[in-house]
């Protein structure tokens, strides 16, 4: 292995679909991935036990388990775990969602060409030619394209997903810490397409497979939509408003416990 690459999981309340998700760590992905890092966002159901359940009964594989100390958002996650793989001297970072509505083989033929050597992140696109949906709905699909044209149109560049749950990047893109401030909930994401503009990241995007059948969406889609519009609008007019305070809280750091080391008793 040639570099060192961190997958992270971040995992919310989905006991009955992070299994699957960590079934994904077959031998050909491991080939690419060092370490995998499940990040529990205070789940209330039995998320926890079942990754733990996981690595009991798979020893070999290289998956730790941390809580964070409090329910921070997906974007609160994101930035936990980037710093952790800056500190940990990761060259890169990919986040899997851990509700198994994407793949991480849909990335092997990437890791095969290296073609994540050659830019600052990877983002999987679920609106691309060679993407495959299932069971996702037309009228998102269609709402999600309106805004990808949205925001082609204020960074001067084709956009193909403003945030799906599959991405890569590399540590030195994160050292800086430029996302502190961007909201720690489900629009993370979109304001780091915006931050790629502004701090000239080269980014490319990857189409990828996505499917929805039992999962449980934690969007708001009219006032979130609403809050993107704004926020798209606010830097066409003023690209300084990326420097910005988006938190609705705001932290010093984002924190986590190990899990997996106190149930070995360490």
């Amino acid at each position: 292995m040639s570099e060192k690459i961190l997958l992270f999981i971040p995992a919310y309340n989905c006991e009955k679909q992070i299994g699957r998700v960590l079934n994904q760590l077959d031998h050909k992905v491991l080939s690419y991935i060092m370490d995998v890092l499940v990040v529990n966002n205070r789940s209330t159901d039995h998320t926890e036990q079942v990754v733990l359940d996981y690595i009991a009964s798979h020893p070999d594989k290289p998956v730790k388990l941390v809580r964070n100390t409090e329910n921070y958002g997906l974007g609160g996650s994101q930035k936990m775990a980037f710093m952790y793989a800056v500190s940990h001297g990761y060259d890169y970072v990919c986040m899997l969602h851990g509700d198994d509505q994407g793949d991480i083989h849909d990335f092997l033929p990437m890791f095969d060409k290296d073609i994540h050597k050659k830019h600052d992140c990877v983002l999987g696109a679920r609106f691309m030619r060679g993407s495959k949906l299932v069971g996702y709905s037309k009228f998102r699909t269609f709402g999600n394209i309106v805004y990808d044209f949205i925001f082609a149109f204020v960074t001067r560049r084709r956009i193909y997903d403003l945030g799906s749950g599959l991405n890569l990047y590399k540590t030195s893109m994160l050292e800086n810490k430029f996302f502190e401030k961007f909201p720690d909930n489900l629009m993370f994401n979109y304001v780091m397409i915006l931050a790629s503009h502004y701090y000239k990241h080269d980014i490319i995007f990857y189409p990828v497979s996505w499917r929805e059948d039992d999962q449980v969406s934690n969007v708001k889609m009219m006032n979130q939509a609403f809050k993107v519009l704004q926020m798209a609008a606010e830097y066409f007019f003023h690209n300084e408003s990326i420097k910005k305070e988006y938190r609705e809280i705001s932290r010093d750091s984002y924190t986590c416990r190990e899990i997996t080391a106190l149930t070995k008793g360490e």
